[in-house]
């Protein structure tokens, strides 16, 4: 049994192909998001065919991992047990990258996609001990998947809810898009940062007041912010209400990516991390 903080992977989860836990890992985020997870779905996740979600289907269906009624995909416990387990190694993998080996936050998700299918169950022990517990990863995103519902209990809510004139912590950012991650770095804007939002426009636009920098966020990011899609595509940038940090989020250390020591300072004792 692998454990790290309140979550716990057995060891003899059964062992498949990469495709295969790429697969049971995008059915299993997309459940968290409240979704129906249909082939289409599943297609535009991991940008396949669905011709091949379809065979990828039958095959996961005859592995015992997945259910398919009236066209709804759902994991079994079988297929369950090996989406977390590929989802917490990913955490791990990216954490490993940037605290060990120091690379940068916006370089990570995709060296830990193809890291986290060779992550053996002794390796994985390993790195929980040496890097110990933490509720998120440098993106803000914790190692289990959580609903729309679990974060707004949390006190998040999207960036384009945010109110006019008021100030909020980011907690978390869209990972998969790589061009958004610069897009932010450039902009300042990363997990742990606080942030006053003066404006919320007709438009869909933002205008952010990081420090003494003043920014606006408009399309393409403020379409995705303000769009139907899923939780994960939709908030791009998470935030919770600097003024209500420590009846939300409770104490401890808010874990903001590297250059931001200022902020971490002014958070710490303040709040936890916020997946």
């Amino acid at each position: 049994m692998v454990k790290y903080g309140h979550i716990r992977i057995p060891v003899d989860v059964m062992t498949i192909t990469i495709s295969k836990e790429n697969y049971l890992k995008a059915i299993a985020e997309a459940e968290a998001e409240g979704k129906n997870v249909i082939s289409a779905l599943v297609a535009h996740w991991l940008s396949v065919t669905p011709q091949a979600v379809t065979s990828a289907l039958k095959r996961l269906k005859k592995d015992g991992l997945v259910t398919i009624k009236s066209g709804q995909i759902q994991l079994t416990p079988e297929g369950r047990k090996v989406a977390e387990r590929t989802i917490l190694r990913h955490h791990l993998i990216e954490r490993m990258l940037f605290e060990i080996f120091g690379m940068e936050w916006v370089e990570i998700h995709e060296e830990a996609e193809r890291l986290e299918h060779a992550v053996s169950p002794a390796f994985e022990k390993k790195l929980v001990k040496m890097l110990g517990h933490r509720e998120t990863c440098p993106h803000g995103n914790g190692p289990a998947v959580m609903s729309p519902e679990q974060r707004r209990k949390k006190g998040q809510r999207l960036l384009c809810e945010a109110q006019a004139g008021s100030r909020y912590r980011v907690c978390s950012v869209y990972e998969r898009d790589r061009k958004l991650l610069e897009f932010l770095q450039e902009s300042g804007i990363r997990p742990g940062i606080h942030l006053k939002v003066e404006a919320q426009n007709y438009d869909g636009t933002a205008i952010l007041r990081i420090e003494r920098k003043r920014i606006a966020l408009g399309a393409p990011v403020a379409e995705d912010l303000g769009s139907a899609r899923t939780w994960a595509e939709s908030s791009l940038i998470s935030v919770i209400k600097s003024d209500i940090l420590q009846l939300m989020c409770g104490n401890g250390s808010a874990g903001p990516a590297r250059g931001d020591e200022e902020s971490a300072e002014e958070s710490k004792g303040t709040a936890r991390n916020c997946p």
